[in-house]
């Protein structure tokens, strides 16, 4: 067992991002519950599924990487709002969010993971977003067409792809990792020599920057892309603390 203030200082401690950061995410302790904790939930979404099935696990805390409040916060709470508040304080569940900082952890963040997960050689901080790099880049062990390295992808990811492709049909040698709705980034490819770039989610405006970037992107899903900081994260908490941990898996499709 912890204190809340033990596990939000290991937190806070680990998760701490450049103070240069612009996130829109209010990172941190959202929900204040119980003081003592004996289970920590870990899941993408602030959902009111998550919660529920942390509830039934007997949680006193869950860790998400997409949180209830963001920047412009609630003007009030009602419906879906309501409900999950409702859930988390009549069960006493605090709740702790890491939106950026999650993913740009040169260690434990989702970029850095994937990039580990893929064999990535020489791999670097790229992507710029709030002010900072949030992705990275490397160079394959040997380069592959789109349609091979979409296939390595997914086997690595265990997920399923989809790919936009745009600029030449022949081998790729390096790739920028953005998980999530990096594809927003495409633009920043070719400056930094990446041939092609691995996110979460396709979106109607990255198509044409894409086209006119001349580089392919691969989506591997926003959840599925989105899980591996938690998982890593979770191993660090549960080698640091006396706690227990779940990863509860609640895939969107998406």
């Amino acid at each position: 067992m912890v204190t809340r203030r033990e596990l939000v200082t290991f937190l806070d401690d680990l998760l701490r991002p450049p103070a240069e950061l612009k996130d829109s995410s209010r990172n941190g302790l959202q929900v204040e519950g119980t003081d003592a904790v004996h289970r920590v939930a870990f899941g993408v979404d602030a959902s009111l599924a998550l919660f529920q099935a942390a509830a039934a696990w007997d949680a006193q805390a869950i860790v998400v990487h997409h949180g209830l409040f963001w920047h412009e916060g609630f003007s009030r709470v009602l419906g879906a709002e309501a409900a999950r508040l409702r859930l988390l304080l009549g069960a006493g569940l605090n709740l702790y969010a890491s939106h950026v900082p999650l993913d740009c952890h040169p260690r434990l963040g989702n970029n850095a993971v994937i990039a580990s997960r893929l064999g990535l050689l020489d791999v670097e901080p790229f992507g710029i977003y709030g002010g900072i790099a949030i992705g990275y880049k490397g160079k394959l062990a040997a380069a592959a067409p789109i349609a091979v390295l979409a296939d390595h992808v997914a086997v690595a990811l265990e997920t399923t792809c989809r790919v936009l492709e745009a600029g030449s049909s022949g081998p790729l040698a390096s790739v920028g990792i953005i998980s999530g709705g990096g594809a927003d980034l495409v633009s920043q490819c070719p400056a930094a020599g990446v041939a092609c770039l691995i996110t979460g989610e396709l979106t109607h405006q990255c198509v044409h920057p894409a086209w006119e970037a001349a580089t392919p992107v691969i989506a591997a899903g926003h959840y599925a892309t989105e899980v591996w900081g938690l998982r890593a994260l979770m191993a660090a908490l549960q080698g640091a603390l006396p706690v227990q941990c779940r990863f509860l898996n609640l895939p969107t499709g998406y």
